[in-house]
This record gives structure tokens, C-alpha cells and sequence, in this order.
């Protein structure tokens, strides 16, 4: 499990003074591309490429409120397609004392940043991803997990 450690700063709280929940993706955020670059995928070898990754969806649950303090961003790879185009990635915050504050599942993948289109991740950052650390429940993807929720686009009627 890689681990990422938060001062709550004043402005990281929202109106009822507990963790807002733009801060909750703020860390996740900055934990999931600490544990890429510190497995080496990182901005520049991701430009080389051209690549970056997107995110199609974020559940977060939330168990306990956290006004103060430290808390803990976990990071854990929970799924990757066999090419690295997909991928599921699994965050828990933790309280000092250890509490499971709130956990997120993330599924998404790697894009062009210029034809704006999903790709394989390249073989070079493929082994990279794949010895990140893993949740218990670590399973290959498919592109069918990435509508696993039915939750499809419907346009506006006038």
C-alpha cells in the first residue's frame, strides 16, 4: 500500500468545518500521481508520449468526518486491462488514530492528449503500473468494467 500523509489546512474545510470534499479528490489527486512518479510514470516521461490519464468515474464513501489534523491518503491499484489502457485505482483516507475515514474507487484510462482517443499505456510504463502496489481484490479489466455501473450519457430534450 503506498501512503501519502495531509496536514487539513484551514481552507481544505468546508462550511459545517469538516474536510470538504473537493479536498478529499484535492489528495487523492496528489497521492495517485505521488505513487505514479514514485514508480516511475511521471510528467515528463508521460509527454514523451503524449499520454496522460483520465478519469470516467469516482465513488467515493464516507464513513466518519474529519475536521483537523493529519490524515492519510492511501493508494492501491485495483484492476488494469492487459494492455494498461484501463485501469481502477482504489484510495482510503485514514484519521492519527487509524480510522477509515473514507475510501474511493476511480476507474479510468490513458489518453492521446492530442487525438483526444484511448490508448494502451506504452510497454514501458505497462510493467511500471503493474508493480504498483494491489488491492487484495486486484482483478485484469475490460472495457465493459468502465460501464459496469449502466450509467450511460443522455442528452438534453427541448
Amino acid at each position: 500500500m503506498y501512503l501519502k500523509e495531509f496536514e487539513i489546512r484551514w481552507n481544505d474545510l468546508d462550511a459545517n468545518r469538516h474536510l470538504a470534499n473537493s479536498s478529499y479528490v484535492n489528495y487523492m489527486s496528489h497521492t495517485r500521481m505521488s505513487a505514479l512518479m514514485d514508480h516511475g510514470i511521471d510528467h515528463s516521461e508521460l509527454a514523451k508520449y503524449n499520454i496522460g490519464p483520465v478519469v470516467f468515474q469516482e465513488h467515493i464513501f464516507y464513513f466518519k468526518e474529519s475536521q483537523h489534523g493529519k490524515i492519510t491518503v492511501s493508494f492501491e491499484l485495483g484492476g488494469a486491462s492487459e494492455d494498461g489502457v484501463f485501469f481502477k485505482f482504489i484510495h482510503n483516507f485514514y484519521n492519527e488514530q487509524g480510522d477509515n475515514l473514507a475510501a474511493c474507487d476511480i476507474l479510468g484510462g490513458w489518453i492521446d492528449l492530442e487525438k483526444r482517443k484511448l490508448v494502451p499505456l506504452p510497454e514501458e510504463f505497462l510493467g511500471k503500473l503493474y508493480k504498483m502496489p494491489r488491492s487484495a481484490d486486484f482483478r485484469v479489466l475490460d472495457k465493459t468494467d468502465m460501464r459496469a455501473s449502466g450509467r450511460m450519457p443522455v442528452p438534453m430534450k427541448p
